[in-house]
């Protein structure tokens, strides 16, 4: 099977919408709260449940992507998706609601069997095009999630943003199970099998665990920023309603142009991939001296945010980039790795993040992800004296 323009646009499409759902409930925290009765560090707990839950589907689903036929298998974890974002917009309380909020995560991650799905299709003259088409397509997702998200919130509380989204997934499970082929299972062996081999290929590639670390550091910081600013931006600093807060995050689409620029650009330039990292990790620990002065001004705010959305795009993609060369035949166990480390990292961010701002404020929230991007530089560091200009490591024979 070819990888046409329309299966690609189809499958971005995909990861955006399923995407968004692990990001609706951030600008919605200080309503949820409050209709809830509780306060808005156990309302930012949603963040950090959603993200748990991706994380351990990462590690325990993604890898069917590889011995479970795809189409059934996609279109079944989008139903569960939508009946859990269905029960969310009706949960009457706040346990409730983070029980569902850890399932959506777990069922959302059939975008990280998309994505391998599209690499392995793909040629290698374009495969780093297709991943940034999809990377770009995904941070679209996230970020116009937080933006539709404030605008629904604003007319159908937050209770109609699940509501849309669970119609969303039910549509997307639709076109998929109709649109795409069907196909055979890429391995024939077991599902322990799998999860060994899982393990076996964390043990023997060295950048792969690098740069898992590097990733989940980059993906605290993000995490840190977007589940305090609500807090901010709600705040006696700006009190912004919910629709203001959703229209601040589109100032972070210059991500999704460094997503899109980015693949093409290491397509033909793979001998930049390590140094695009390093010079991505500085400038996203000096974004944050920026967004620490948000304080005093909108406009921090907008530059440091354009920033460290453009950074976190480069660093992800150019991780994904090399570490989707490491084993061509078992691209879904590397997402398995590398993904779940990643949600790992986003769940401490979004849980650091917000004790830091409950203890210390917006100053404390910012150090405390500038932190985490330096802990990025040293694995940077770290992943160096495993990676040549432009050479694969061998290959491990396969089950």
């Amino acid at each position: 099977m070819s990888l046409s323009r329309g299966l690609v646009r189809l499958l971005a499409l995909t990861c955006a919408v399923t995407a968004a759902n692990l990001y609706y409930a951030q600008p919605l925290l200080h309503s949820i709260a409050r209709s809830l009765g509780t306060s808005q560090s156990a309302a930012g707990l949603l963040v950090t449940a959603t993200q748990l839950g991706y994380a351990a589907g990462l590690l325990f689903v993604v890898p069917l992507g590889d011995i479970v036929a795809r189409r059934p298998l996609f279109s079944a974890l989008l139903a569960v998706d939508a009946v859990a974002l269905a029960v969310s917009a009706a949960a009457p309380n706040l346990t409730l609601l983070g029980s569902f909020a850890a399932l959506i995560g777990i069922t959302s991650v059939v975008i990280q069997m998309v994505i391998p799905y599209a690499a392995t299709l793909a040629a290698d003259t374009e495969r780093g095009r297709v991943i940034g088409t999809l990377m770009g397509a995904l941070l679209l997702g996230v970020l116009l999630s937080r933006t539709v998200a404030g605008l629904l919130a604003s007319v159908a509380t937050w209770r109609g943003v699940f509501g849309f989204a669970a119609g969303l997934m039910v549509i997307t499970a639709i076109v998929l199970r109709r649109v795409l082929p069907a196909d055979q299972r890429e391995l024939r062996i077991s599902y322990g099998a799998q999860m060994h081999a899982v393990l076996q290929i964390a043990r023997t590639q060295p950048v792969l665990r690098w740069r898992s670390f590097v990733g989940a550091m980059a993906f605290a910081a993000f995490s840190a920023f977007w589940t305090t600013v609500t807090f901010l931006l709600s705040g006696p600093h700006y009190r912004y309603s919910q629709a203001e807060i959703g229209l601040f995050a589109l100032v972070g689409a210059a991500g999704a142009g460094a997503a899109l620029f980015g693949g093409r650009l290491l397509d033909s330039h793979r001998h930049l991939r390590w140094h695009v990292t390093g010079i991505g990790l500085a400038l996203l620990v000096g974004s944050f001296g920026l967004l620490g002065a948000g304080t005093h001004g909108l406009v921090w705010l907008i530059f440091g945010a354009l920033i460290m959305d453009g950074c976190i795009q480069a660093v992800h993609i150019t991780n994904q980039a090399v570490v989707y060369d490491l084993v061509p035949a078992a691209r879904s166990r590397i997402t398995t790795i590398y993904m779940t480390a990643y949600f790992l990292g986003g769940a401490a961010g979004s849980t650091v993040g917000t004790q830091a701002y409950d203890r210390y404020g917006w100053g404390g929230a910012c150090g405390v992800a500038a932190g985490f991007c330096v802990l990025g530089l040293l694995g940077w560091i770290g992943t160096r004296r495993h990676e040549t200009a432009d050479a694969r490591l061998p290959v491990p024979a396969m089950p």
